[in-house]
């Protein structure tokens, strides 16, 4: 049936559509199927739209870059955390070896077109680190403060892994993949809030005297914000969050131990590891929560009505004599 005079023009009207499409068109937005039904080509999937990167990536590779001036300057590695015995042949050399993989990949970190290189060939380092720890944390399993350092280590893997999933294709393995490293991130903070309670004392002694209530209070109650942190996002709820407070507690780490004693004694190479380390972890915590903070998408989204119209018009227009 013809439309009528002075009516306005409906795109789903048989008349309007190119032979064959009017079927796609009734399954796409619920009408009956009009017109004859014939195959017309297929629509090619609309691109989703890419968001900037988010900040965590931007402090991911801040904190490359910091290491890596850090080894060159000092010609070292960030001890006490990426573990190199001292009887290791051309030490300085592999530490400024390191450093130049560091600073490179910093750098590339900032360039959509080299970034996915980028977060791997990082992520490949900092997982030497972590088997490096393995060794004597397996040698002597009673002591826990190898585990610990072998976990923090692992955020930084887990960290790299997030980003080098992102600018994949979003029907690749790693791209469907990417929140779920993300969830596997929350079992670092069970070591870390492990780690506090088996060197209580220790780790008492470097929390400022100046904040109340007291020394040891703020270690328990860290201890249990990185256990609330680890259930959340293991767990899924409300997880984006936790992720984005763990990140706020250890950039205050940073700023209330670790800078006020790197102000105090400039020219130790220790504190000036401690502060890239803490800031590395909160990086890794921070691209995490953004990882875990964008919606979940489907690899194949559903068609949108709108989008279809106007891939049908534009086939009209196209096939037009």
């Amino acid at each position: 049936m013809a439309p009528q005079a002075g009516a306005p023009h409906n795109p789903l009207h048989s008349a309007s559509i190119p032979q064959g499409v009017a079927l796609r068109v009734g399954r796409a937005t619920g009408g009956p199927l009009t017109g004859p039904v014939t195959r017309m080509p297929a629509l090619s999937p609309m691109p989703e739209p890419r968001n900037p990167p988010a900040l965590g990536l931007y402090a991911f590779a801040a904190a490359a870059l910091f290491l890596g001036v850090l080894g060159l300057v000092w010609s070292d590695f960030a001890v006490n955390w990426q573990r190199v015995g001292l009887a290791v042949p051309h030490r300085a050399a592999l530490a400024r070896l390191a450093a130049l993989v560091e600073l490179a990949c910093g750098l590339g970190l900032l360039w959509p077109r080299t970034r996915r290189a980028a977060a791997g060939l990082l992520t490949a380092l900092y997982a030497i680190f972590v088997v490096l720890w393995i060794v004597p944390a397996v040698a002597h399993p009673a002591i826990y403060d190898s585990w610990g350092n072998v976990f923090e280590e692992l955020s930084l893997v887990f960290g790299g892994l997030v980003l080098f999933a992102a600018p994949a294709s979003p029907v690749s393995p790693w791209a469907r993949r990417r929140r779920l490293i993300g969830r596997l991130y929350g079992i670092c903070p069970i070591s870390c809030g492990t780690d506090h309670l088996v060197y209580l004392a220790g780790a008492a002694a470097v929390v400022p005297r100046w904040i109340p209530p007291g020394q040891k209070f703020w270690v328990i109650a860290t201890a249990d914000f990185f256990f609330l942190a680890a259930i959340a996002i293991l767990s899924g709820i409300l997880a984006g969050l936790a992720a984005r407070l763990l990140t706020v507690m250890i950039l205050l780490f940073g700023a209330l131990i670790w800078a006020p004693k790197l102000a105090a004694a400039p020219h130790t190479h220790f504190f000036w590891s401690a502060n890239a380390i803490n800031f590395a972890l909160a990086a890794a915590a921070w691209v995490v929560s953004d990882a875990l903070s964008e919606p979940a998408r489907s690899a194949r989204s559903p068609a949108r009505p709108m989008a279809i119209l106007e891939r049908i018009d534009d086939y009209r227009n196209r096939t037009a004599v």
